[in-house]
């Protein structure tokens, strides 16, 4: 089976900024794939060439068998997308922009009735369906705008951070619908540049930074791909030299070493069992007391810090 989407050097430019480059990347009909990044990495402006919202500057896309550049109209048939920020007129109350939206996909009164109500419902927004959004909070315009992909059921969905100022139990609520959205047929690409949620929701996720794709895998073989399975967490009483981080480094079986803070590690290595006492002797020799030691396996932060030498936080802020 083709896939649903198909990028092709798809590339946007504002002037000399490159905010998206050369993406070559396919979407399998029937999956969660999440665009995970930093803020800047170039998603948002993928979503938008993808939904016809912004044209290409070089190469292009095709959703379903339409080329967005060539068939706009067409491509925009199989699409619903949930916009980071919600699109709404501050006028209007839930109600109003639900039933709207439900009219506009084709629903009669009496199916708009029913299933604007059970939306609402799902969304935790039924009494404060007749109230105007210009009073709603962050979170609560977001779960409008999630709402409007309920409400449409459309073949493919397009999601950019569904879940931003929504608190956990929200979230969790969000994630479960957009699951039974895929269960039921949808294929759903989102974006996010929250790591938990790229975890758990996607089938598969592509990791992009300053807009261009490192890598696209399922989650774990994203995780299991690095080098050094485990990862030992270090803070010290006080900050590492650049000489002692050095010699770190040189102990045999540590395959990198990230530094957080100048007293926070990360240490990616095999066989902790084995090294871990040789780092701890290493420490003592150096004189600098471990205030803190934890083992983990990989992370998909670990997996961006190894392509970019960043976690995302860090990218996040440069």
């Amino acid at each position: 089976m083709p896939p649903i989407i198909r990028m092709v050097n798809l590339t946007k430019k504002f002037g000399e900024f490159t905010a998206v480059d050369h993406l070559n990347l396919e979407v399998e009909e029937g999956e969660i794939l999440g665009l995970l990044g930093p803020n800047g990495a170039g998603k948002t402006t993928t979503l938008l060439m993808l939904t016809t919202v912004i044209k290409p500057t070089e190469g292009t896309a095709f959703v379903g068998p339409y080329d967005v550049g060539q068939e706009p109209d067409k491509a925009r048939t199989l699409i619903g997308m949930a916009f980071q920020e919600p699109k709404l007129l501050w006028v209007d109350s839930p109600w109003d922009i639900l039933n709207w939206h439900a009219k506009v996909c084709g629903l009669s009164a009496e199916e708009r009735k029913k299933k604007v109500r059970w939306v609402l419902e799902q969304v935790e927004l039924w009494n404060d369906r007749l109230k105007s959004v210009h009073a709603f909070s962050g979170g609560m315009r977001k779960r409008v705008e999630i709402a409007k992909i309920l409400i449409q059921r459309p073949k493919i969905a397009i999601v950019d951070e569904p879940t931003a100022q929504i608190d956990i139990v929200g979230k969790h609520r969000i994630w479960n619908m957009l699951r039974e959205l895929r269960d039921e047929g949808s294929t759903i690409l989102l974006a996010t540049n929250e790591l938990y949620e790229a975890d758990v929701l996607s089938d598969r996720v592509a990791i992009m930074h300053k807009g261009k794709l490192l890598v696209c895998d399922e989650p774990k073989k994203l995780k299991d791909s690095i080098p050094g399975g485990d990862v030992v967490e270090i803070a010290l009483e006080k900050d590492i030299t650049t000489a002692a981080l050095a010699k770190l480094k040189e102990i045999p079986r540590v395959v990198n070493v990230l530094t957080i803070k100048q007293n926070q590690l990360k240490i990616y290595l095999n066989q902790a069992e084995e090294v871990l006492p040789k780092i701890t002797e290493f420490f003592m020799k150096e004189r600098l007391q471990v205030k803190s030691i934890r083992m983990s396996e990989p992370s998909l932060d670990d997996v961006f810090a190894h392509y970019t030498g960043l976690t995302i936080e860090e990218a996040q802020r440069e």
